[in-house]
Protein backbone atom coordinates (compact mmCIF):
# COMPACT_ATOMS: atom_id res chain seq x y z
CA UNK A 1 0.00 0.00 0.00
CA UNK A 2 1.29 3.49 -0.79
CA UNK A 3 -0.13 6.94 -0.25
CA UNK A 4 0.02 10.18 -2.24
CA UNK A 5 -0.14 13.27 -0.03
CA UNK A 6 -2.05 16.43 -0.95
CA UNK A 7 -0.23 19.74 -1.08
CA UNK A 8 -1.98 20.91 2.08
CA UNK A 9 -0.15 18.24 4.10
CA UNK A 10 3.28 18.84 2.61
CA UNK A 11 3.53 22.54 1.83
CA UNK A 12 6.65 24.39 2.90
CA UNK A 13 6.17 27.06 5.55
CA UNK A 14 8.58 29.08 7.68
CA UNK A 15 11.66 26.93 8.19
CA UNK A 16 13.62 26.60 11.42
CA UNK A 17 16.39 29.13 12.01
CA UNK A 18 18.51 28.98 8.82
CA UNK A 19 17.12 25.58 7.90
CA UNK A 20 18.39 24.23 11.23
CA UNK A 21 16.51 22.64 14.10
CA UNK A 22 17.27 20.60 17.20
CA UNK A 23 14.73 18.40 18.96
CA UNK A 24 14.68 16.10 21.95
CA UNK A 25 12.40 13.13 22.59
CA UNK A 26 12.12 10.38 25.17
CA UNK A 27 11.36 6.67 24.78
CA UNK A 28 8.07 5.17 25.77
CA UNK A 29 7.12 1.78 27.16
CA UNK A 30 3.93 0.21 25.86
CA UNK A 31 1.53 -1.02 28.51
CA UNK A 32 -0.81 -2.28 25.80
CA UNK A 33 1.62 -3.68 23.26
CA UNK A 34 2.24 -2.90 19.63
CA UNK A 35 3.16 -6.20 18.00
CA UNK A 36 2.34 -6.81 14.37
CA UNK A 37 1.91 -4.68 11.24
CA UNK A 38 -0.80 -4.91 8.62
CA UNK A 39 1.13 -2.63 6.26
CA UNK A 40 4.96 -2.72 6.26
CA UNK A 41 5.38 0.33 4.03
CA UNK A 42 3.11 2.75 5.90
CA UNK A 43 3.83 1.06 9.26
CA UNK A 44 0.20 0.54 10.12
CA UNK A 45 -0.31 -1.67 13.18
CA UNK A 46 -2.80 -4.49 13.52
CA UNK A 47 -4.11 -3.20 16.86
CA UNK A 48 -4.20 -0.06 18.99
CA UNK A 49 -1.54 0.36 21.67
CA UNK A 50 -1.02 2.51 24.76
CA UNK A 51 2.20 3.65 26.39
CA UNK A 52 3.89 5.71 29.07
CA UNK A 53 6.65 8.11 28.01
CA UNK A 54 9.68 8.01 30.31
CA UNK A 55 11.76 10.81 31.80
CA UNK A 56 14.99 8.86 31.12
CA UNK A 57 17.17 8.19 28.05
CA UNK A 58 16.45 11.26 25.88
CA UNK A 59 17.55 11.40 22.25
CA UNK A 60 18.73 14.76 20.94
CA UNK A 61 18.81 15.21 17.16
CA UNK A 62 20.13 18.15 15.15
CA UNK A 63 19.17 18.65 11.50
CA UNK A 64 20.44 21.34 9.17
CA UNK A 65 19.99 21.66 5.44
CA UNK A 66 22.96 21.78 3.09
CA UNK A 67 21.81 22.77 -0.44
CA UNK A 68 25.33 22.11 -1.79
CA UNK A 69 25.58 18.54 -0.50
CA UNK A 70 25.15 15.58 -2.83
CA UNK A 71 23.99 13.19 -0.11
CA UNK A 72 22.72 13.16 3.43
CA UNK A 73 25.31 13.02 6.20
CA UNK A 74 24.15 11.11 9.30
CA UNK A 75 26.05 10.52 12.53
CA UNK A 76 24.75 8.48 15.48
CA UNK A 77 26.50 9.06 18.80
CA UNK A 78 29.41 10.69 16.99
CA UNK A 79 29.94 7.92 14.44
CA UNK A 80 28.88 7.89 10.78
CA UNK A 81 25.71 5.86 10.34
CA UNK A 82 25.87 2.94 7.97
CA UNK A 83 23.88 -0.08 6.83
CA UNK A 84 20.26 -0.36 7.88
CA UNK A 85 20.45 2.57 10.32
CA UNK A 86 21.57 4.93 7.54
CA UNK A 87 19.02 3.54 5.09
CA UNK A 88 16.13 4.17 7.49
CA UNK A 89 17.16 7.76 8.23
CA UNK A 90 17.67 8.63 4.55
CA UNK A 91 14.32 7.04 3.63
CA UNK A 92 12.68 9.14 6.32
CA UNK A 93 14.36 12.33 5.10
CA UNK A 94 13.20 11.53 1.56
CA UNK A 95 9.64 11.41 2.88
CA UNK A 96 10.07 14.80 4.56
CA UNK A 97 11.61 16.31 1.42
CA UNK A 98 8.74 15.05 -0.72
CA UNK A 99 6.20 16.67 1.58
CA UNK A 100 8.16 19.93 1.79
CA UNK A 101 8.80 20.18 -1.95
CA UNK A 102 12.52 20.72 -1.27
CA UNK A 103 15.52 18.80 -2.59
CA UNK A 104 18.21 19.91 -0.12
CA UNK A 105 20.15 17.16 1.58
CA UNK A 106 20.59 17.27 5.33
CA UNK A 107 23.27 16.89 7.96
CA UNK A 108 21.84 14.89 10.87
CA UNK A 109 23.56 14.36 14.20
CA UNK A 110 21.77 12.24 16.79
CA UNK A 111 22.86 11.53 20.35
CA UNK A 112 20.98 8.56 21.74
CA UNK A 113 21.28 7.67 25.44
CA UNK A 114 19.05 4.58 25.17
CA UNK A 115 20.89 1.24 25.11
CA UNK A 116 20.23 0.52 21.43
CA UNK A 117 18.74 -2.87 20.54
CA UNK A 118 18.05 -3.89 24.13
CA UNK A 119 14.25 -3.71 24.04
CA UNK A 120 14.13 -0.22 25.55
CA UNK A 121 12.50 1.56 22.59
CA UNK A 122 15.57 3.37 21.24
CA UNK A 123 13.91 3.79 17.84
CA UNK A 124 10.90 5.51 19.42
CA UNK A 125 12.88 8.41 20.85
CA UNK A 126 15.19 8.48 17.83
CA UNK A 127 12.54 8.89 15.15
CA UNK A 128 10.33 11.12 17.29
CA UNK A 129 13.24 13.55 17.68
CA UNK A 130 14.13 13.25 13.99
CA UNK A 131 10.52 13.89 12.94
CA UNK A 132 10.27 17.08 14.99
CA UNK A 133 13.70 18.41 13.98
CA UNK A 134 13.42 17.51 10.29
CA UNK A 135 9.89 18.90 9.98
CA UNK A 136 11.08 22.22 11.43
CA UNK A 137 14.27 22.36 9.36
CA UNK A 138 12.36 21.68 6.12
CA UNK A 139 9.57 24.08 7.04
CA UNK A 140 6.64 21.68 7.32
CA UNK A 141 3.74 23.26 9.15
CA UNK A 142 2.61 20.16 11.05
CA UNK A 143 0.55 19.99 14.22
CA UNK A 144 1.14 17.33 16.88
CA UNK A 145 -1.16 14.81 15.22
CA UNK A 146 0.54 15.17 11.84
CA UNK A 147 3.97 14.95 13.48
CA UNK A 148 2.85 11.75 15.15
CA UNK A 149 1.85 10.30 11.78
CA UNK A 150 5.20 11.37 10.35
CA UNK A 151 7.21 9.83 13.21
CA UNK A 152 5.27 6.59 12.70
CA UNK A 153 6.79 6.25 9.24
CA UNK A 154 10.24 5.97 10.81
CA UNK A 155 9.30 3.67 13.69
CA UNK A 156 5.80 2.76 14.79
CA UNK A 157 6.36 3.36 18.49
CA UNK A 158 7.82 6.81 17.73
CA UNK A 159 4.25 8.01 17.11
CA UNK A 160 3.63 7.74 20.86
CA UNK A 161 6.86 9.49 21.93
CA UNK A 162 5.51 12.75 20.49
CA UNK A 163 3.44 12.99 23.69
CA UNK A 164 4.28 13.08 27.37
CA UNK A 165 2.70 10.88 30.00
CA UNK A 166 0.30 8.31 28.56
CA UNK A 167 -0.55 8.10 24.86
CA UNK A 168 -2.65 5.85 22.66
CA UNK A 169 -1.69 4.96 19.08
CA UNK A 170 -4.74 4.34 16.92
CA UNK A 171 -4.31 1.51 14.44
CA UNK A 172 -6.70 3.26 12.07
CA UNK A 173 -8.79 1.74 9.32
CA UNK A 174 -8.19 0.18 5.92
CA UNK A 175 -11.48 1.39 4.46
CA UNK A 176 -11.05 3.89 1.64
CA UNK A 177 -7.75 4.88 0.01
CA UNK A 178 -4.19 4.34 1.18
CA UNK A 179 -4.07 8.02 2.11
CA UNK A 180 -7.17 7.67 4.28
CA UNK A 181 -5.66 4.63 5.99
CA UNK A 182 -2.47 6.57 6.68
CA UNK A 183 -4.31 9.60 8.05
CA UNK A 184 -6.36 7.41 10.39
CA UNK A 185 -3.32 6.02 12.26
CA UNK A 186 -1.80 8.45 14.77
CA UNK A 187 -1.17 8.85 18.49
CA UNK A 188 -2.73 11.24 20.98
CA UNK A 189 -2.60 11.84 24.74
CA UNK A 190 -4.74 9.76 27.09
CA UNK A 191 -6.60 11.42 30.00
CA UNK A 192 -5.38 10.02 33.30
CA UNK A 193 -6.36 10.57 36.92
CA UNK A 194 -3.61 10.99 39.51
CA UNK A 195 -2.10 7.49 39.78
CA UNK A 196 1.49 8.78 40.31
CA UNK A 197 3.21 5.97 38.38
CA UNK A 198 6.82 4.86 38.16
CA UNK A 199 8.56 2.24 36.04
CA UNK A 200 11.43 0.31 37.56
CA UNK A 201 13.59 -0.87 34.66
CA UNK A 202 15.64 -4.02 35.16
CA UNK A 203 18.25 -4.19 32.40
CA UNK A 204 19.30 -7.82 32.70
CA UNK A 205 21.00 -7.79 29.28
CA UNK A 206 21.93 -4.52 27.54
CA UNK A 207 23.29 -6.20 24.42
CA UNK A 208 21.67 -6.41 20.98
CA UNK A 209 18.68 -8.72 20.65
CA UNK A 210 19.18 -12.18 19.19
CA UNK A 211 16.34 -11.54 16.72
CA UNK A 212 15.58 -7.99 15.51
CA UNK A 213 12.11 -6.80 16.46
CA UNK A 214 10.90 -6.42 12.87
CA UNK A 215 11.85 -9.99 11.96
CA UNK A 216 10.39 -11.37 15.18
CA UNK A 217 7.17 -9.45 14.68
CA UNK A 218 6.76 -10.69 11.13
CA UNK A 219 7.43 -14.31 12.12
CA UNK A 220 4.94 -14.12 14.98
CA UNK A 221 2.16 -12.66 12.83
CA UNK A 222 2.73 -15.17 10.03
CA UNK A 223 3.20 -18.38 12.03
CA UNK A 224 1.87 -18.15 15.60
CA UNK A 225 -1.57 -19.73 16.12
CA UNK A 226 -1.93 -17.58 19.25
CA UNK A 227 -1.42 -14.24 17.53
CA UNK A 228 -4.94 -13.45 16.30
CA UNK A 229 -6.66 -14.34 19.62
CA UNK A 230 -4.12 -12.16 21.46
CA UNK A 231 -4.67 -9.24 19.05
CA UNK A 232 -8.43 -9.41 19.65
CA UNK A 233 -8.01 -9.60 23.43
CA UNK A 234 -5.52 -6.71 23.26
CA UNK A 235 -8.32 -4.47 21.96
CA UNK A 236 -10.41 -5.42 24.98
CA UNK A 237 -7.40 -4.74 27.24
CA UNK A 238 -7.02 -1.26 25.80
CA UNK A 239 -10.64 -0.29 26.39
CA UNK A 240 -10.44 -1.50 30.00
CA UNK A 241 -7.06 0.20 30.48
CA UNK A 242 -8.33 3.59 29.34
CA UNK A 243 -11.25 3.34 31.74
CA UNK A 244 -8.94 2.34 34.61
CA UNK A 245 -6.53 5.23 33.90
CA UNK A 246 -9.40 7.71 33.86
CA UNK A 247 -10.74 6.28 37.12
CA UNK A 248 -7.31 6.26 38.79
CA UNK A 249 -7.58 2.49 39.40
CA UNK A 250 -3.88 1.64 39.63
CA UNK A 251 -4.29 -2.06 40.42
CA UNK A 252 -6.43 -2.66 37.35
CA UNK A 253 -3.96 -0.71 35.21
CA UNK A 254 -1.19 -2.96 36.51
CA UNK A 255 -3.08 -6.20 36.04
CA UNK A 256 -3.90 -5.35 32.43
CA UNK A 257 -0.32 -4.26 31.78
CA UNK A 258 1.14 -7.55 32.96
CA UNK A 259 -1.32 -9.88 31.26
CA UNK A 260 -1.00 -8.04 27.95
CA UNK A 261 2.80 -8.38 27.96
CA UNK A 262 2.76 -12.03 29.00
CA UNK A 263 0.22 -12.72 26.27
CA UNK A 264 2.43 -11.08 23.67
CA UNK A 265 5.41 -13.21 24.68
CA UNK A 266 3.19 -16.29 24.57
CA UNK A 267 2.41 -15.52 20.93
CA UNK A 268 6.14 -15.34 20.22
CA UNK A 269 6.86 -18.64 21.95
CA UNK A 270 4.15 -20.23 19.79
CA UNK A 271 5.71 -18.91 16.58
CA UNK A 272 7.38 -21.43 14.28
CA UNK A 273 10.24 -21.46 14.99
CA UNK A 274 9.73 -19.93 18.41
CA UNK A 275 10.88 -16.40 19.22
CA UNK A 276 12.25 -16.50 22.75
CA UNK A 277 13.48 -13.32 24.39
CA UNK A 278 12.88 -14.31 28.01
CA UNK A 279 16.09 -15.34 29.77
CA UNK A 280 16.58 -17.08 33.15
CA UNK A 281 17.27 -13.65 34.64
CA UNK A 282 13.98 -12.38 33.19
CA UNK A 283 12.05 -15.19 34.87
CA UNK A 284 13.80 -14.56 38.19
CA UNK A 285 12.71 -10.91 38.10
CA UNK A 286 9.14 -11.93 37.18
CA UNK A 287 9.05 -14.27 40.17
CA UNK A 288 10.25 -11.46 42.43
CA UNK A 289 7.49 -9.13 41.16
CA UNK A 290 4.93 -11.79 42.04
CA UNK A 291 6.37 -12.05 45.55
CA UNK A 292 6.15 -8.27 45.93
CA UNK A 293 2.42 -8.46 45.25
CA UNK A 294 2.06 -11.30 47.72
CA UNK A 295 3.71 -8.99 50.26
CA UNK A 296 1.15 -6.26 49.55
CA UNK A 297 3.16 -4.09 47.13
CA UNK A 298 1.19 -3.37 43.90
CA UNK A 299 3.89 -4.06 41.29
CA UNK A 300 3.29 -5.38 37.77
CA UNK A 301 5.74 -6.51 35.12
CA UNK A 302 5.89 -5.74 31.42
CA UNK A 303 8.45 -6.71 28.76
CA UNK A 304 8.99 -5.58 25.21
CA UNK A 305 10.90 -7.47 22.52
CA UNK A 306 13.86 -8.34 24.69
CA UNK A 307 14.84 -9.89 28.02
CA UNK A 308 14.60 -6.74 30.13
CA UNK A 309 11.76 -6.24 32.60
CA UNK A 310 9.93 -3.04 33.45
CA UNK A 311 7.92 -2.98 36.66
CA UNK A 312 4.98 -0.61 36.93
CA UNK A 313 4.40 0.61 40.48
CA UNK A 314 3.48 3.72 42.40
CA UNK A 315 6.24 6.27 42.90
CA UNK A 316 5.95 5.80 46.65
CA UNK A 317 6.88 2.13 46.22
CA UNK A 318 9.55 2.59 43.55
CA UNK A 319 12.62 2.31 45.79
CA UNK A 320 11.32 -0.82 47.50
CA UNK A 321 10.55 -2.37 44.14
CA UNK A 322 13.97 -1.37 42.79
CA UNK A 323 15.72 -2.94 45.78
CA UNK A 324 13.81 -6.20 45.30
CA UNK A 325 14.64 -6.27 41.60
CA UNK A 326 18.34 -5.60 42.27
CA UNK A 327 18.42 -8.60 44.62
CA UNK A 328 16.79 -10.74 41.92
CA UNK A 329 19.17 -9.62 39.16
CA UNK A 330 22.45 -8.60 40.85
CA UNK A 331 24.46 -8.72 37.61
CA UNK A 332 22.15 -6.27 35.82
CA UNK A 333 21.33 -2.61 36.32
CA UNK A 334 18.16 -1.09 37.73
CA UNK A 335 16.77 2.35 36.97
CA UNK A 336 13.68 4.18 38.16
CA UNK A 337 11.73 6.20 35.59
CA UNK A 338 8.77 8.51 36.01
CA UNK A 339 6.35 9.80 33.41
CA UNK A 340 8.28 12.00 31.00
CA UNK A 341 7.67 14.88 28.60
CA UNK A 342 6.72 14.81 24.95
CA UNK A 343 9.04 15.58 22.05
CA UNK A 344 9.93 19.24 21.62
CA UNK A 345 12.07 21.69 19.67
CA UNK A 346 14.95 23.24 21.58
CA UNK A 347 15.44 27.02 21.69
CA UNK A 348 16.82 28.57 18.52
CA UNK A 349 15.12 26.06 16.24
CA UNK A 350 12.48 28.44 14.96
Amino acid sequence: MSADYPATLGHATERGSGGRATAVAHPNIALIKYWGKRDEHLILPRADSLSMTLDLFPTTTRVHLDPEAGHDEVTLNGRPAEGEALRRVVAFLNLVRKRAGLASKAVVASENTVPTGAGLASSASGFAALAVAAAAAYGLGLDATALSRLARRGSGSAARSLFGGFAVWHAGTDSGTALQADLSSYAEPVPVSDIDPALVIAVVDAGPKTIPSRAAMRRTVETSPLYEPWAVSSGDDLRLMRAALLAGDFETVGEITERNALGMHATMLAARPAVRYLSPATLTVLDRVLRLREDGVPAYATMDAGPNVKVLCRRADAERVAEAVRDAAPSGSVLVAKAGPGARLLPGSG
